[in-house]
């Protein structure tokens, strides 16, 4: 039987995130082991486009995780349970959903793993939103006080031949001969 088929049949024919009918198609959740029906879910055109472009996203239309967070197939609780992780920061009630979500060990991880890999692909940008590459050179804007130490990179100071992070917020560099973690919002591309 063909994934598509054993979606609908799974879905009753509506979105498994929202339960909208309309443009339905199947999505292959990242970060899955394999691709067999257990790993993919049943959208919506609307969920699907602002899964895929996050700067689309309308929160309100997210509500609907409310319901589907408790689905029993752990395809849908991953994508439930990401979608929540990204609202979480800026929307109490998504906050208050991903604290009530239980999710099984194996299903957590595989969820965790595809947070990962998304934040892996965000550019590190500098203050005016410029992306950020190794090696580059970046202008300090303000006084910076390092921790731990009694070094302060002051405003204007160039740095050097950066170095990238895990964290796209992050980059590394060298202040007065010290190799520091400095914010990228407190930097601009020279």
């Amino acid at each position: 039987m063909a994934i598509k088929s054993i979606l609908e049949t799974r879905s009753g024919h509506q979105c498994e995130l929202c339960t909208s009918n309309d443009q339905l198609s199947v999505y292959e959740v990242p970060a899955s082991d394999d691709k067999s029906a257990g790993n993919c879910v049943f959208l919506c055109k609307t969920c699907r486009d602002q899964i895929e472009n996050p700067e689309l996203v309308d929160a309100n239309h997210w509500r609907c995780l409310n319901d589907s967070m408790w689905s029993q197939e752990p395809a849908v609780q991953v994508m439930a349970y990401r979608q929540l992780s990204r609202l979480a920061s800026t929307e109490g009630w998504a906050h208050d959903l991903l604290e009530m979500m239980y999710l099984e060990d194996a299903t957590k991880e595989w969820a965790d793993k595809g947070l990962a890999i998304e934040a892996s692909a965000q550019p590190t940008r500098d203050s005016n939103g410029v992306v950020l590459q190794a090696g580059d050179t970046v202008t300090v804007i303000k006084d910076l006080d390092v921790k731990g130490s009694s070094l302060t990179a002051k405003r204007g100071t160039a740095v050097r031949n950066i170095g990238l992070t895990d964290n796209p917020e992050h980059i590394e560099g060298r202040v007065n001969g010290q190799r520091i973690v400095i914010l990228s919002c407190f930097v601009k591309k020279s």
